[in-house]
């Protein structure tokens, strides 16, 4: 019998510092050039919020007609702040249900725990190799029972209801830069008129 040498070094996969994960967590990472066009054009399109609650550029319109318009120039012109409303309403949802934080907490525990596994060793099922891919699509069929169960259908449906009724009320009574230049000239023309 031949005697074989099984000396060697093994490579070890380094693992992941806790600065590190917590970097990738909280980057965001978008590979459609698109997609990350569309974020950093809306992140740069947020105004400053004491113009997006300026009261005094709040007016309700005399007549319909101006409402089409203002809707399309306001939403244009407001796209980062109506973004972020609409993601405090979906962070007050979750906050303010309690078992669907338990719901979410679940589903994010668990693919995490697959991630982990899986860069130690693939998982196999009956003989076959499951892709993290899989597995991640696993773990959402089987969280979607509790997620109904959490009322989180209803949840969605709120939250698209809310944003849409604060975006329309504010676009709708929010004054154009137009309008309020119109504004001004005619309390100008007025105060001329009355001198």
């Amino acid at each position: 019998m031949e005697n074989v040498n099984l000396e060697g070094n093994i490579d070890v996969p380094p693992q992941p510092s806790p600065q590190n994960l917590t970097k990738r967590i909280m980057s965001i990472s978008l590979s459609n050039a698109s997609a990350r066009e569309w974020f950093m054009k809306t992140r740069q399109s947020v105004q400053p919020w004491s113009e997006f609650v300026n009261t005094s550029k709040f007016k309700i319109p005399k007549t319909l007609s101006p409402i089409p318009k203002r809707l399309v120039k306001n939403i244009e012109h407001f796209q980062g702040n109506y973004l972020f409303v609409f993601l405090g309403l979906v962070v007050f949802c979750i906050l303010t249900s309690p078992l669907l934080l338990v719901a979410i907490a679940a589903c994010l525990g668990a693919c995490y725990i697959l991630s982990l596994k899986n860069q130690s060793q693939k998982i196999t099922i009956l003989g076959r190799e499951v892709s993290l891919t899989q597995q991640y699509m696993g773990v959402a069929t089987l969280s979607f029972p509790l997620f109904w169960l959490a009322g989180a259908g209803s949840v969605v449906f709120w939250i698209i209801g809310a944003s849409f009724f604060v975006v329309i009320v504010h676009a709708s009574m929010y004054l154009t830069a137009e309008e309020a230049e119109e504004i001004e000239l005619i309390d100008m023309e007025e105060i001329a008129v009355g001198e």
